[in-house]
């Protein structure tokens, strides 16, 4: 990959295309441009891009949200990941405890800022598992299901967490295999 100004970044957007918060990939990515993004690729249709950018996460960001607010008519939160964030997620990610064989689907739910120290989540085993957390990310192992749901009872394990947070804090989950694709 060329890289264009700057450094390499991830960029993971919040609650797009559900409901009547669309947008096509292609849009996005002009989108990114018009605002002065460049290298920018867009990776799967769940609002995922890596763009190269000059800067800090905190003022990227800003930027990012007001040109896709401006762009779509409605606000986006926006999680950030440099290069070598994304690189060490990749490196030293725990998905390699989970038994290969087992019907599951692998997530990481990524956050803005730092979580409070201390954090507990009680898993489900067999279920929603938590892999393990770090400052500012989530592992997660989620079955199958009966149903053939996979993430069925994720929020479900979460709520404490949430519940300690309250409102107003940024996270996204993706499958791991989005985190795969991103560099």
């Amino acid at each position: 990959m060329s890289q264009g100004q700057g450094q390499v970044w991830g960029a993971f957007l919040r609650g797009i295309n559900l409901g009547n918060r669309r947008m096509k990939m292609a849009d996005l990515k002009d989108c990114l441009e018009g605002a002065g993004f460049t290298d920018v690729k867009t990776i799967a249709a769940s609002g995922n891009a890596r763009l190269c950018a000059s800067g800090r996460a905190e003022t990227i960001r800003p930027r990012l949200e007001k040109a896709i607010e401006a762009r779509f008519g409605f606000p986006v939160g926006v999680v950030l990941r440099a290069r070598d964030e994304l690189e060490a997620m990749l490196d030293d990610h725990p998905f390699g405890i989970v038994d290969r064989k087992a019907d599951c689907t692998r997530h990481v739910l990524m956050f803005d800022q730092p979580l409070p120290e201390g954090i507990v989540l009680d898993s489900l085993p067999g279920n929603t598992e938590i892999l393990r957390i770090d400052p500012r990310e989530i592992y997660i192992a989620a079955y199958r299901q009966p149903n053939g749901r996979y993430t069925e009872h994720v929020e479900e394990v979460l709520m404490p967490l949430y519940a300690k947070l309250g409102k107003g804090t940024l996270d996204t989950m993706r499958n791991w295999n989005t985190i795969e694709k991103i560099l």
